[in-house]
């Protein structure tokens, strides 16, 4: 239990092992945050994963009995969130559990009981006795029953998945963490969750501007509170797919051949003053290649041909790119080939479909010498800006 103001605490569950999330790497573990209100009514904000359910509650136990809840604000129904309802429901069977149209639709469909919903709809308010909570849906930041709470009373957004991060800590406000490590980890959440839905983001932001907030307290992490402009600023600029001057060099290679072009490449991006960062697919995992994709220009992928086709790690890392949807970069294909030669095409169609603007392909057979190494860097160095 962690007091965040009088009569509003954090009654969470930490998951200090976690190390895979729907496919990304969580290096740092996670949260899955949880928040109770103590007012004339009480109201449970969001649950967690199901296997935290008796921490959880333990940490509710702390402040009240958990029949006495009144309400569960059930702002999203991953299981992540509500994989701790049945539990809380079994100790609280009088509670009401407030949730969006597409919530009230889909909790049924995971839990297959008949509970007592309260549907809300944004613009509505839940009274609590000295405060209120103020309903906005945010369908599709991440999913259609998407919505976040406001207490304008105490100025805290209860944002559900918007500006969370991945991170298992006892600490539990931005004020008390590495700031570094916890941009970086906000950024990798969204570059792998929330980038797919960045219009949605925006709308989000445009109703979240016109709020007065001191606190914000997503699903995942750490509580915002010090960094609340930093963090705003951040998500303006990915949601708007703003990019740096950074080009990305993603590959792998099987005798070395790509792996000489991908140097190659490095090298004309550093004559031209460009910051650049060489990301080989057998050591770089695709979930943290996606967080310097997230503010990248330039996004060169390579592959030697194989049986017709492309090395399975950079398949991979194409499927997971065109999954996740960024928008306006600038796309380079390369790769080494014996007899077909097929790979540097196969890349190219992929970017292209992703909607990148495409330099032209390099393409170079057997084992590249000191001479096509020196043409493919004035190539590359001709076709991208900088000094």
């Amino acid at each position: 239990m962690k007091k965040i103001k009088k009569g509003i605490y954090w009654v969470g569950g930490i998951d200090w092992d976690l190390r895979n999330f729907h496919g990304y790497l969580t290096q740092r573990g996670s949260t899955y945050n949880s928040y109770l209100i103590v007012d004339e009514k009480i109201a449970l904000i969001d649950n967690v994963k199901y296997y935290l359910a008796e921490e959880q509650i333990a940490r509710i136990s702390e402040i009240i009995d958990p029949q006495k809840i009144d309400y569960i604000i059930q702002n999203h129904i991953e299981m992540d969130h509500s994989g701790s309802l049945p539990n809380i429901k079994k100790l609280a069977p009088k509670a009401k559990i407030v949730a969006s149209p597409k919530g009230v639709e889909g909790i049924p469909k995971h839990y297959k009981q008949n509970w007592d919903f309260l549907e809300v709809r944004s613009g509505e308010t839940l009274n609590l006795g000295k405060r209120n909570l103020q309903f906005v849906q945010t369908p599709m930041v991440h999913w259609p029953d998407n919505m976040v709470s406001y207490c304008p009373e105490e100025k805290i957004l209860f944002s559900n998945d918007a500006f969370g991060q991945h991170i298992a800590s006892s600490e539990r406000f931005d004020d008390e963490y590495p700031f570094n490590i916890l941009m970086n980890e906000a950024a990798k959440y969204y570059a792998n969750i929330v980038l797919p839905y960045s219009r949605q983001v925006k709308k989000a932001l445009e109703v979240v501007s016109k709020l007065e907030i001191d606190t914000i307290c997503p699903s995942h992490g750490l509580i915002w509170q010090k960094n609340i402009p930093e963090i705003l600023t951040a998500y303006e600029k990915w949601s708007s797919n703003q990019t740096d001057k950074k080009a990305l060099i993603i590959y792998d290679t099987m005798w070395n051949s790509t792996k000489k072009i991908a140097y190659a490449i490095q090298s004309a991006f550093d004559e031209k003053g460009i910051h650049n960062q060489m990301l080989n697919l057998q050591y770089n995992h695709i979930s943290d290649i996606m967080t310097e994709l997230l503010t990248a220009e330039y996004i060169c992928v390579g592959s030697p041909t194989l049986n017709n086709n492309i090395l399975p790690t950079v398949a991979a890392f194409l499927t997971y790119l065109k999954g996740l949807a960024p928008k306006d970069r600038i796309g380079l294909a390369f790769g080494s080939y014996g007899w077909g030669g097929q790979s540097v095409g196969i890349i190219e169609k992929e970017l292209s479909a992703c909607g990148f603007e495409m330099m032209d392909n390099i393409r170079l057979q057997y084992i590249p010498d000191e001479e096509e190494m020196q043409k493919v860097k004035e190539k590359i160095k001709n076709q991208i800006g900088g000094k």
